[in-house]
């Protein structure tokens, strides 16, 4: 079981890997035929993305997680744990959110890769979620952690409407958002509907993350 859960790991670690390193490079090759001079302005914007950060995030995770189970630590520290706990609570979100509000929607990062998006988007969201239910060395949280776990939440999406009006895209001379539904300027009733959104999104990010510490609770994994 343990040796199962390190290769799904590293396995999934190099999908989600490849699949962000081939939509940057796509991306990045768009905007360099279209105006070589954009390409930073692309490139910070592709990393501004919710999804992009919670997958770079996985990464680290799950090779970090392998190691673990490699260097038989059981149980994992309860920082690694919180931090592991952060980003299935992220992935989730993420999963959710994308394919309910945004599947179909062309996002702003040029044209969209279909089997990046899929692994960014369904497969790695689903894994994460696998393994913190079934994968071995998970210790209880103390429901304090939830605070750690909304942290990064709240940073991004004050990065985001802080930096919107100032990111100017040049192909197009508008503010730049990662999501349609945080930019006031084509939401149908401005700011109010950018407020209900992250409202409605901040409510599932704290009930997702209050469900990953209450399974940790619940169902001990140290084998």
């Amino acid at each position: 079981m343990k040796l199962l859960f390190s290769v799904l790991r590293i396995l999934v670690a190099a999908a989600i890997a490849t699949a962000i390193v081939g939509q940057l490079a796509h991306t990045a090759n768009l905007a360099n035929q279209a105006n070589p001079a954009s390409v930073g302005f692309v490139v910070v914007n592709f990393f501004s993305f919710f999804t992009i950060d919670s997958n770079a995030a996985s990464i680290v995770v799950l090779v970090v997680g392998a190691a673990l189970v490699v260097r038989r630590v059981s149980p994992d520290p309860v920082l690694f744990t919180t931090v592991r706990a952060a980003v299935v609570t992220y992935m989730v979100t993420t999963g959710i959110v994308y394919n309910l509000l945004l599947r179909g929607i062309a996002l702003p990062q040029g044209q969209t890769l279909a089997w990046s998006n899929e692994i960014l988007h369904v497969i790695a969201p689903i894994y994460l979620l696998l393994d913190w239910l079934f994968a071995p060395g998970r210790v209880p949280l103390n429901w304090k952690r939830l605070w750690a776990i909304l942290s990064f939440p709240i940073v991004w999406v004050v990065y985001t409407l802080v930096r919107g009006p100032l990111a100017i895209d040049s192909a197009t001379g508008k503010e730049w958002y990662p999501y349609p539904f945080l930019n006031p300027a084509t939401s149908a009733n401005g700011y109010l509907s950018v407020t209900f959104y992250v409202i409605l999104i901040a409510l599932v990010i704290t009930a997702i993350g209050a469900g990953t510490i209450w399974i940790s609770r619940r169902r001990t994994i140290v084998s």
